[in-house]
């Protein structure tokens, strides 16, 4: 058997040395959109051919925080709405790593939300992907911070009344300095963003629209996967640079897609590195920085 072939000269998939296949079948529904993203995920690491031994996977609870568990990489599987404080740590212990948070929304932006918009607010250099089903998929279809108004969920059996989270907007606000959202219909852009957010300095977040075709599409009668994403292809409108207090989702509305943030500016310890520097002077030796990219 030649590199990059299986027994009988079939092929290697480039991506399965990038999954735990011992772990498979994985979990996800049919018509999911997770898997796809993992695929782009693995194809950014490929085409931009950074250190694996030095790239790290953080995620928490629910549908998308098992990428972790089938991810071929250093990776942490760990409690509900705590993997930015978890992924901020081995930053800080270890400022060489490249530490990608890889969470749902329900997970990043409801109990975790605190930890995101600090997080950002530090600008801690993190790479933090989170796929938007607009429901929570794993305990039952539960509204969600992120669930459009007027849809229906477990929990909100006539349509929910609550406001959601515009993510790119609050990510921006908060101090992220670089955002993008897409839709699982966009593979190559979303490999390009995470190719760029794996050189990009600072918190990065990028949003990832995909579908529950279990839970919300079912419960909101709109259809399986596939008719989602003709939904996202003839919906989504790109716009770079668009001012992100303007691209809100609605119900079955308009999707703007795009890069909307990308801006320079010091990270958290580079910060840190400053004011210490300033106040002690020459007995300071500055941390983490002079061996990696931190």
């Amino acid at each position: 058997m030649s590199e990059g072939t299986l027994p009988g000269g079939q092929p290697l998939n480039p991506v399965e040395p990038f999954l735990r296949m011992d772990r498979m079948p994985h979990i996800w529904c049919p018509g999911c959109g997770i898997g796809i993203t993992v695929n782009c995920f693995a194809r950014a690491l490929v085409e931009s051919r950074v250190p694996l031994e030095q790239t790290v996977v953080v995620s928490g609870i629910g549908c998308t925080g098992r990428v972790a568990g089938y991810l071929n990489l250093d990776s942490f599987h760990t409690t509900h709405g705590r993997a930015i404080p978890f992924a901020t740590g081995l930053k800080l212990a270890n400022p060489e790593l490249r530490v990608v948070v890889y969470s749902g929304d329900g997970d990043l932006i409801a109990i975790g939300g605190n930890h995101f918009i600090h997080a950002a607010r530090r600008n801690v250099d993190l790479k933090v992907i989170c796929v938007n089903n607009f429901i929570y998929g794993m305990t039952g279809g539960q509204i969600a911070p992120t669930t459009p108004l007027t849809a229906l969920g477990t929990t909100a059996p006539y349509g929910t009344f609550e406001q959601p989270f515009n993510l790119p907007y609050l990510a921006e606000s908060s101090g992220a300095v670089y955002v993008a959202r897409w839709t699982t219909f966009h593979v190559r852009q979303i490999a390009k963003a995470m190719r760029e957010m794996f050189q990009k300095k600072g918190f990065s977040f990028l949003e990832i629209i995909s579908p529950c075709p279990t839970l919300y599409q079912r419960r909101n009668r709109l259809g399986d996967g596939l008719e989602t994403m003709k939904y996202y292809k003839e919906k989504s409108l790109t716009c770079h640079g668009a001012n992100t207090k303007e691209v809100s989702i609605g119900f079955q509305s308009e999707i703007l897609v795009g890069k909307f943030v990308d801006i320079e500016r010091p990270t958290f310890l580079e910060t840190m590195n400053d004011q210490l520097a300033r106040t002690l002077g020459q007995e300071y030796r500055r941390y983490g920085e002079g061996h990696g990219d931190d």
